[in-house]
């Protein structure tokens, strides 16, 4: 004999004791099973809901029902039950899950509703909504399900669309074991770690800063091949004090929430390591202070406490970027998918596009473009909402 399938709403202020008086008076009902439940308290408004399979051979549901209206009603709550259709339960329960992180200094109504939009347009169903940051609306996490195979870049080509005109940033992944089980966290160093490109720093010391600068632009965006506008920067270096590597360092301003990034990640049992195309004296150095795994970056030759000119060794431009990411993933034996890489440059896509997570941090548009994920937040530590994490976790890690 066929079970119906009657679906329970309970609504009210939160009060101890509701959730177990509901599920004690459905375990003294035999052939009453609960399939499905779920309870969520917004400033102490509570929302109950049980899926509850019922044996109509078995057991008669009036008095079940009856019950569970009194004992409601004894509480103050509103009560509703809807019958369901098994096949229609059946046919939501499949198909594939995705996040979608909200990010912003303010998200407000039109940014919900453009959203929401989209992914209704999309085929895709709002399953669950959090709001993971406290005191404010600055981040929201929906749990959407599509019944269909959703286009993910047309998805994520729309969203970036209406996040640039609503100031927020949007990004959605896969919903699987790997976004929760991510392992190793692999950052860019300039404009990304820190908030200066390194190299314009050391132009500036040497006399040459609008040539290296313009060089760097362009570089970043792509429009020139990496070795060759390396080579030329370094080369207008030629004559600098090493004593000016030492200055520039001890005025880095790092980027907000960097310091906190890294040590959450190291709390959580993160392996983390920055690939620059910078240079090692700086990496070295905030590998230290930072407490990271792993640092990589150019050599830069120096003779006689003079910079020569030249660079050590082979360049660390974007396809070694992405070849040292696969090696520490290696060493650490964790699989690309548990990566995590962040970037700003047209250098960093490679490593961008190998991991499974790849994050454009404050980037160049055409970086933004062609990344899997882009933020555009002060603070870098922002990117931990993208694994979950919510606002108080955060604090409670860091404290």
């Amino acid at each position: 004999m066929d079970k119906r399938l009657i679906l329970i709403t309970m609504t009210g202020h939160d009060q101890p004791g509701v959730f177990a008086a509901m599920t004690e008076l459905v375990a003294q009902t035999a052939g009453a099973e609960i399939r499905d439940i779920e309870m969520t308290v917004t400033h102490r408004q509570m929302v109950l809901t049980l899926l509850l399979d019922l044996a109509s051979g078995l057991v008669c549901e009036k008095p079940l029902l009856k019950d569970l209206l009194f004992a409601a009603k004894e509480r103050g709550l509103d009560l509703d039950f809807t019958v369901l259709d098994r096949e229609q339960v059946g046919e939501h329960k499949y198909g594939p899950l995705y996040v979608v992180t909200i990010l912003g200094a303010r998200i407000n109504a039109a940014a919900l509703a453009q959203v929401s939009r989209i992914l209704v347009e999309q085929q895709a169903n709002i399953e669950r909504i959090s709001r993971l940051t406290q005191g404010g609306l600055r981040c929201v996490e929906l749990l959407i399900r599509t019944r269909e195979i959703l286009n993910i870049r047309e998805l994520k080509r729309l969203l970036l669309q209406v996040g640039s005109g609503l100031d927020v940033d949007v990004a959605v992944q896969k919903e699987s074991l790997y976004r929760r089980a991510k392992r190793l966290v692999v950052m860019d160093m300039d404009s990304t770690l820190i908030q200066i490109e390194v190299i314009d720093e050391l132009a500036r010391l040497a006399g040459v800063g609008k040539q290296v600068a313009e060089i760097t632009e362009q570089a970043m965006n792509g429009e020139l091949d990496f070795q060759q506008s390396l080579a030329a920067r370094v080369a207008l270096l030629k004559g600098l004090d090493e004593g000016a590597l030492g200055e520039v360092y001890r005025n880095i301003p790092f980027t907000p929430g960097a310091r906190n990034l890294v040590h959450i990640l190291k709390r959580l049992g993160f392996r983390t390591a920055v690939i620059s195309g910078g240079f090692t004296f700086f990496t070295d150095r905030l590998q230290q202070e930072l407490g990271l795994d792993y640092a990589y970056a150019n050599q830069l030759e120096i003779v006689d406490g003079v910079v020569t000119g030249n660079t050590v060794g082979a360049v660390v431009d974007g396809e070694r970027k992405a070849e040292l990411l696969e090696e520490i993933a290696e060493r650490e034996g964790v699989t690309l998918d548990q990566v995590i890489a962040i970037g700003d440059g047209a250098n960093d896509l490679p490593m961008l596009g190998k991991a499974g997570l790849g994050i454009a941090f404050n980037a160049k548009a055409r970086v933004r473009e062609q990344a899997d994920t882009h933020i555009n937040q002060q603070s870098l530590d922002s990117i931990l909402y993208l694994l979950g994490l919510s606002e108080r976790e955060m604090a409670e890690i860091s404290a």
